[in-house]
Parts: C-alpha cells; structure tokens; sequence
C-alpha cells in the first residue's frame, strides 16, 4: 500500500492505494481542486490558458516571500484541502492595487500563491502517509507536472523517511495514457464493461 497525492484541473485527492483496484479516499478538496485554482489565478494576473505552465514559469522571476496568502483548512486535523480562498486573496490583491493604482509584481504575486499551494499539498499529504503507515509518497495528476511541487514534495517526503514516486513530466498531462493504464488494471481486476458505457465524471473514487 502506499498514499497518492493526485492533483490535476479537476481533483485534489490524497489517497490511499491499497492495490490496482482498491482506493480509500483520505481527503479531498472541498471546493476549487489545486489545478482549477491555477488556471484561475493565473487569468487575474493576464497569463494564457492553461494557466498552471504559465503561473510556474513567471513565478521563477518572483519572489514566493513577497506576499503571505492563507489558506484555507491548515490547521484543521483532516486531509481535506481548500483553495479557494487563497484563490480569492489573490484577486482581491490585484483587485485593491488596481483602485489604488499601485503596482503589483505579477512575479512575487504568481511565486507566493504557487507556495502556499505546494506547502498545503505537501504538508497533509506527508501528514497522510505517516497516519496511514506506509513508507511509499506517490504525486500524480496534471498539476504533478510543477517541477516546484514535484522537488517539494520530494524534499518532504524523503525528511519523513517516506520513498516518493512521480510519473516523467511528459507523462503528467497524458489523459489518455492514464485511462489506458487505470483500464488495463481494471480488466485485470474483473470482467470488461460493455461498450455502451457511458462516461461518468462524478463517480466516486472508492
């Protein structure tokens, strides 16, 4: 068994992989998943869709101790996360200097949210793995493709004694790939469905 943190546009989930086919849901986000609150802040500061590339790659020029952004359920116990706060602190920043006609560096701005995001990320889901027991962190999902997560993470999950597992970057973003490997396990699991299944986005994961 090992703890996934799988964080993509659409889901923010830590879980628990019991085998190919067994998952236990440990925590999730109660609102915006990590990749929508990317794209989202990344359009306040005027970068292209998709934003999460773009955010990473102007936050290289700032400085992520520019600005405090809080997030949302940091101290709470469980492993729940909460981004659209800190979504909504960064708009209201932009918003306030706008009206007061200050200048913001989109830089430190784009460095001190991606920060807040990757400690939230990595502090409960290496919280995750030492309550559940296991000795194995796994990253996956889009969001997996920031190269300042991937090395955080790896940084605290190698302090926590814990062997931390990623797919290659090129492989983060492959929806198709990721299907095709979730559907081999799955027929390995049990018999194949039929053709006439429908797509089912909301279907729970465990």
């Amino acid at each position: 068994p090992f703890v996934c943190l799988v964080a993509s546009g659409g889901h923010s989930h830590i879980v628990l992989v019991e085998d190919y086919c067994r998952f236990s849901l440990l925590g999730r986000t109660r609102d915006d998943a990590a990749g929508e609150a990317f794209d989202k802040v990344a359009r306040a500061l005027g970068l292209p869709y998709p934003g999460g590339p773009a955010l990473e790659a102007l936050a290289k020029e700032g400085d992520p101790q520019a600005h405090r952004f809080r997030m949302g359920l940091s101290e709470d116990d469980s492993f729940d996360f909460s981004f659209s706060g800190v979504k909504t602190a960064v708009v209201n920043l932009l918003h306030t200097a706008g009206q007061r006609g200050e200048q913001v560096r989109r830089a430190d701005v784009a460095a001190s949210f991606q920060k807040a995001v990757v400690d939230a990320l990595c502090a409960k889901s290496v919280r995750a793995a030492g309550t559940a027991g296991v000795s194995t962190l796994a990253l996956a999902g889009g969001v997996s493709a920031n190269a300042t997560l991937r090395e955080a993470l790896r940084q605290r999950a190698e302090a926590a004694g814990l062997r931390f597992c990623v797919p290659e970057p090129g492989l983060c973003a492959d929806n198709a790939a990721m299907i095709a490997c979730a559907g081999h396990y799955a027929l390995l699991c049990g018999a194949p469905d039929p053709l006439s299944i429908n797509a089912h986005p909301s279907r729970e994961l465990a």
